[in-house]
């Protein structure tokens, strides 16, 4: 899920990625403890995100530069933090 705006963070469910251009204490105390990950635009290792995401062992990308213009909202995401990418996938087939 692309979050632009604090509002986002109520319709996260359990285990999605989230996708915003920078963190914020205020913006991330909501959903951070429903994500399955985390990728950033900004930021780095020290980041606000990246200190969640390693409180909460959370895989996390930070400093992407633009996963918010790559990825909407609906999309479903890999997230691979030992090669420091994510990519579109497809979704589970629900038979």
């Amino acid at each position: 899920m692309v979050i632009k705006k604090n509002e986002d963070l109520k319709n996260v469910e359990g285990g999605e990625v989230l996708v915003l251009r920078m963190t914020t204490p205020d913006l991330m105390l909501e959903g951070i403890k429903k994500a399955g990950a985390i990728i950033t635009d900004e930021g780095g290792i020290t980041s606000h995100a990246a200190v969640l995401s390693r409180e909460f062992n959370i895989p996390a990308l930070m400093g992407t530069t633009n996963a918010t213009r790559i990825f909407k909202t609906g999309d479903y995401v890999s997230v691979d933090t030992e090669l420091g990418r994510a990519h579109r996938v497809q979704p589970p087939n629900k038979s």
